[in-house]
């Protein structure tokens, strides 16, 4: 007689873990462990070019884990809304052949005690390869907007050119906003930038908007718009791009004024 065997049950990550420092491991909890063995595995054969547009969030949490393996002079394009009333991650790994291109833009917009985040892992292991992160949060109440980016460079990756850039923007003082950009470089013959900065609305632009007899609601949507854009700036499909921004500013009628 064969005994059955019973797999011990996945333990929940914790906030020591780096990846998962700013998560909510309540809300991850409410997920379930089997989420976290769950990754959408994308492949691009040498050439290829594809482009993915998601809107994430709703009202339950949410753990997107997509994996990417991108062949010699692939190119993907992935751009994200993040605006859910939820616990919501968005966890990419990338592992970039010679020549292969990776595109991101995303944003997190929203109020509550609700924590949205992306985690990215993008490899570089062979040269010539190119990749460049772009992440926009815009929060209010006790919300958390959360960009945990990591770029790794190979011994052999020479030519590499990788770039991130995160800005945070908190409505209200309880707000906050994380980046933990994080480069691993092995090669020499590399360029690799990381940027962030958080702050408040320019009172200034909002002045001199109302001066020009636009309303306090019209005048946020407007800065706040301009903010947002620059993650999608790289999108050229015009209903796509109308499609992320309008996701995201909808959640921005929550706001306070």
């Amino acid at each position: 007689m064969t005994e059955a065997t019973t797999l011990p049950t996945p333990a929940l990550p914790t906030r020591r873990d780096e990846a998962w420092r700013y998560a909510d491991i309540d809300a991850l909890g409410r997920i379930g462990t089997d989420a976290l063995d769950n990754w959408r595995e994308v492949s691009l054969d040498a050439g290829e070019t594809k482009r993915e547009c998601m809107i994430v969030g709703s009202g339950a949490p949410e753990l997107h884990r997509i994996r990417v393996t991108l062949g010699e002079g692939a190119r993907l394009e992935l751009f994200a809304s993040n605006a859910g009333s939820d616990y919501t991650r968005v966890e990419v790994e990338v592992t970039l052949a010679r020549g292969a291109h990776f595109e991101f833009g995303g944003v997190t917009i929203g109020g509550g005690d609700v924590t949205r985040e992306f985690v990215t892992t993008v490899r570089h292991d062979h040269p010539e390869a190119t990749s460049n992160q772009t992440v926009r949060a815009v929060h209010w109440d006790t919300a958390t907007g959360n960009f945990l980016g990591e770029i790794k460079v190979a011994k052999d990756a020479q030519k590499t050119d990788a770039a991130q850039d995160f800005k945070g923007l908190l409505l209200e003082a309880g707000a906050s906003a994380n980046a933990v950009p994080q480069l691993e470089i092995f090669a020499d013959d590399v360029k690799c930038a990381h940027g962030a900065t958080v702050g408040e609305l320019d009172e200034t632009a909002r002045f001199y908007m109302a001066a020009r007899g636009l309303s306090p609601e019209l005048a946020q949507r407007l800065l706040v718009q301009a903010f947002i854009a620059d993650a999608f700036v790289s999108l050229d499909d015009e209903d796509q791009h109308a499609r992320l921004l309008d996701a995201a500013l909808a959640a921005l009628e929550e706001a306070p004024r």
